[in-house]
C-alpha cells in the first residue's frame, strides 16, 4: 500500500487560477485547466499536438508556414516545424502596447528609467540600421560586454532582427575570460559599456573593454555605451568606434529578416570551469516557443504584468528576462548588488514601488534575507503573486519564511533547468500546489524521468534527471563542434537517445520533483548515493554558518573522504561545540549517513561567475589534480581559494601516507555508517 500523499504547503487560490493563461490554454485544447497532471501527460505523449497548439494559441506569425511540427524525433537531431521561417525579434516587439512601458531600468540606488514600447522599437530599429551599415547580416556574430540594462536588450533584438547571432557576458568577467568566449565566435561588432554599479561602487571597465576589443581581431566596430557617465576613449581601439548615442537615435523603420525555425539566435556559454567554455547554440523558433510556454503559461505573464528577476547578463535568466517581452509584459533590468550594504532590501523596495507581479531570485538570496533579519513585508508587496527561485535547490525552510515575512498568498515557485536548454525542466504553474522543498511538477512539454543506475525509471527514489523526448529549445549544436561529438558526449553518452542532464532528482508519487544536486559531484558513501544539496540546505540554516560545501573524494587506497567546509558567520569561530551542533543538525535534518567525516573552517567557498559552488573542481583539487587542469581561474569568483584547497588536499595525502597500513577509512561515528 502506497503511503498517503503529503499535504501541500501552498495551494493556489481557485478563483485566481481559473483566470490564468494556462487554464485558458487548456480550454483552447479542450482539456480541464484545473488538472495539471492530465495536461502534462498530453503534452509529452503528443508532442506534435502540444507544440502545434502552443504555436496556434500564441498566434506565431511566420513568414512561411510550417510543413510538419516534428518531422524527426531523434535526440540529438530532432527537426521541429520544418519549412517555417520567422524572426524572434519581431515577436518580442509585436505584442507591446504603445501606451505601456516595455522596460524599466532599475539600479541599486533606487533610480528608475522607463522605456516605452515605442521607444524600444525605435531604438532597436536604429541600432539594427547601424549594424547593417557596419556590414552585419544573417549569420554574423554580435557580442556584448554589458551589464543588465536596456542597452543589452536593444542590442540583442537589433542583432536578432537581422538574423545575426548574439552573445553577451557581464563586465565582472575579466577581458581574458570574456575573450575566451567571444573569440570563438569571431564577432563582427562588440557592444561595450563604460562600467557598472555594484554595492555602492562604480566599476570603471573602459580599459577592460579596450583590452577585450584588442583580443577580438575580427571586429569591424565597437559600439561604446555610456552607462555610468565616464568619458569614452577616443583612440587606441583596433576597430571603428561608434557611440551608443549615435547608434540608437537614428530615425529608421525596423524590418525583421525571416530566418528558418532553427536559425541560430544566440550562443550561451557554459561556466567553462575547465578549458574553454562551450558555446551552446539555440534557434529562433525553439526559444520563441519554449519561452512563450515558460513565461506565459507557467509564470502567467501577459500585458499589464511586470517581471523583476535578479540576474547578470551571462546567466541564462537574462535570456528569460529579455523574453518577457514576448508575452506583452513589462520586464525590469537591474544594475547592482542584490543586497547592497546601504540598502539590503532594495529589490523588495523596487518590487513594491513598481508593482511587480513576478519576482525572481535565488535560494541564496532568500536564505540570506532570513539569516540577516531583512523584513520584505515592510514594503507593499500586494502586487506580487509569485516568487520564482532558481540556481540551486531551494530548501524547505525558505517556504515558511516567505509566507511569514513576504506574504502568505504568494506562490514560491522553485524551478530547475539549465543554460543547456535555456529554460526549465520542472517548476510550478498557477494551478499547481507547492510542497516545501520540492518543485511542483515537470514543466509542460518536458518528458522528465528519473533513471536508476541500470537506466530504468524510478519513482520515490533518487536517480539521474533525464528527458526522454525532445524539446524545441534543446541546443542546435555546440559552437566549433562540426561533427557533434562534444554535444553527444555532453548529454547522450550515458543513455543513447535520452538526454542526461547531470542532476540527481526524485520524482515523487504525488507528482513533484526533488532536486538533490549535481550527479557528477555525487556523494557515494559506501555505496549509498547522497545529494550535496541535502547537506548544504541543513547546515546553511544555522545562524552561525554563512555558507558550506561538502565534498566526497575517493582516495587512492580505496578510502573515501567526505569533509564539510564551513564559512562561519561574521564574528563566529568554528569550534568543537559548533561542530557538534552542525553534526546534530545534519543527523536530524538529513540522516546519520549525511554526517561528514570532518568539518573544516575556510574563509570562503569558490563559485563560478554565475554563483554555482565549485563542487567538482574542489573535489579534484583535493584529490591532487593540477589546478591548471581542473579549473580556469578566470571563471572563478575568488581564484585565490584554489590554492587553499590544493594545499588542503596535499596535507590530507601527507597524513594518509603517515597512517599505519591497512587502516580503513570508515566514519568515526557508528551512526554515520
Amino acid at each position: 500500500m502506497n503511503p498517503p500523499h503529503p499535504e501541500p504547503f501552498f495551494t493556489p487560490d481557485a478563483e485566481a487560477a481559473a483566470g490564468s493563461r494556462i487554464v485558458d490554454f487548456a480550454r483552447h485544447v479542450g482539456m480541464d485547466g484545473a488538472d495539471y497532471a492530465a495536461l502534462h501527460r498530453w503534452s509529452v505523449t503528443d508532442l506534435a499536438g502540444f507544440w502545434g497548439a502552443v504555436w496556434e494559441y500564441f498566434g506565431v506569425d511566420a513568414d512561411t508556414p510550417y510543413e510538419e511540427v516534428l518531422a524527426d524525433e531523434r535526440m540529438p537531431g530532432a527537426r521541429w516545424f520544418t519549412g517555417a521561417t520567422l524572426n524572434y525579434a519581431h515577436h518580442a516587439l509585436r505584442n507591446l502596447d504603445s501606451d505601456r512601458t516595455a522596460i524599466i531600468a532599475l539600479d541599486e540606488t533606487g533610480a528608475a528609467r522607463p522605456v516605452s514600447a515605442d521607444q524600444l522599437r525605435a531604438q532597436v530599429a536604429s541600432v539594427a540600421a547601424t549594424l547593417r551599415d557596419l556590414g552585419v547580416g544573417r549569420g554574423d556574430r554580435v557580442v556584448g560586454y554589458l551589464p543588465n540594462t536596456p542597452h543589452a536588450i536593444v542590442a540583442f533584438l537589433a542583432a536578432a532582427s537581422l538574423g545575426a547571432v548574439w552573445s553577451v557576458c557581464g563586465q565582472d568577467y575579466s577581458p581574458t575570460a570574456a575573450a575566451d568566449r567571444f573569440a570563438q565566435l569571431e564577432p563582427t561588432v562588440l557592444f561595450a559599456a563604460d562600467g557598472y554599479l555594484f554595492n555602492g561602487t562604480i566599476h570603471d571597465r573602459r580599459d577592460a573593454a579596450l583590452e577585450l576589443a584588442r583580443a577580438l581581431p575580427t571586429l569591424k566596430a565597437t559600439v561604446l555605451v555610456d552607462h555610468v557617465g565616464l568619458p569614452g576613449p577616443v583612440a587606441n581601439y583596433p576597430s571603428l568606434i561608434v557611440p551608443w548615442e549615435d547608434a540608437s537615435t537614428r530615425t529608421e523603420q525596423l524590418v525583421c529578416t525571416a530566418v528558418p525555425f532553427d536559425h541560430p539566435l544566440w550562443v550561451v556559454f557554459s561556466s567553462g570551469t575547465t578549458g574553454l567554455p562551450k558555446g551552446i547554440v539555440h534557434g529562433h523558433g525553439g526559444v520563441l516557443l519554449e519561452h512563450l510556454k515558460t513565461l506565459a503559461l507557467h509564470s502567467d505573464l501577459g500585458p499589464g504584468d511586470r517581471l523583476l528577476w535578479y540576474t547578470t547578463t551571462h546567466w541564462m535568466m537574462w535570456n528569460l528576462v529579455a523574453s518577457t517581452l514576448l508575452t506583452g509584459a513589462t520586464t525590469c533590468t537591474y544594475d547592482g548588488s542584490p543586497a547592497p550594504l546601504a540598502r539590503p532590501d532594495i529589490l523588495w523596495e523596487l518590487a513594491a514601488r513598481h508593482r511587480v507581479t513576478v519576482f525572481g531570485t535565488s535560494p541564496q538570496f532568500l536564505l540570506g534575507m532570513a539569516k540577516f533579519g531583512i523584513e520584505p513585508a515592510t514594503h507593499d508587496l500586494s502586487s506580487v503573486r509569485a516568487i520564482g527561485c532558481t540556481g540551486s535547490a531551494l530548501p524547505a525552510s525558505a517556504h515558511p519564511w516567505v509566507r511569514d515575512h513576504v506574504g502568505d498568498r504568494i506562490q514560491l515557485a522553485s524551478t530547475s533547468g539549465g543554460t543547456d536548454v535555456v529554460s526549465g525542466f520542472a517548476g510550478s504553474a498557477p494551478t499547481t500546489p507547492v510542497w516545501a522543498g520540492e518543485l511542483s511538477a515537470p514543466n509542460l512539454g518536458v518528458a522528465l524521468a528519473s533513471y536508476d543506475a541500470e537506466g530504468f525509471p524510478v519513482i520515490d527514489q533518487v536517480g539521474e534527471l533525464v528527458v526522454t523526448r525532445p524539446m524545441p529549445s534543446m541546443p542546435l549544436y555546440f559552437w566549433n563542434d562540426p561533427d557533434g561529438t562534444r554535444y553527444r558526449e555532453a548529454y547522450f553518452s550515458t543513455y543513447p537517445g535520452v538526454w542526461r542532464h547531470g542532476d540527481w532528482i526524485t520524482l515523487t508519487s504525488h507528482g513533484s520533483v526533488i532536486v538533490h544536486g549535481r550527479s557528477d559531484s555525487t556523494l557515494n558513501r559506501h555505496g549509498v548515493r547522497l545529494g550535496s544539496a541535502d547537506i548544504h540546505d541543513v547546515v546553511e540554516q544555522l545562524p552561525e554558518v554563512a555558507e558550506a560545501l561538502v565534498i566526497g573524494a575517493e582516495e587512492p587506497d580505496g578510502g573515501y573522504w567526505m569533509p564539510l567546509f564551513v564559512v562561519p558567520a561574521a564574528g563566529v569561530t568554528l569550534d568543537d561545540a559548533l561542530r557538534d551542533r552542525i553534526r546534530e543538525a545534519i543527523r536530524t535534518g538529513a540522516s546519520p549517513r549525511h554526517v561528514p567525516d570532518e568539518i573544516l573552517q575556510v574563509p570562503a567557498i569558490p563559485h563560478t561567475r554565475t554563483g554555482k559552488k565549485l563542487e567538482v573542481p574542489v573535489k579534484r583539487l583535493l584529490q591532487g589534480a593540477p589546478a591548471e587542469r581542473v579549473v580556469n581561474p578566470a571563471t572563478v569568483d575568488a581564484p585565490e581559494l584554489l590554492d587553499l584547497f590544493t594545499q588542503l588536499g596535499a596535507e590530507r595525502r601527507r597524513v594518509r601516507r603517515a597512517q599505519p597500513p591497512n587502516r580503513t577509512n570508515f566514519p568515526a561515528h557508528a551512526d554515520n555508517s
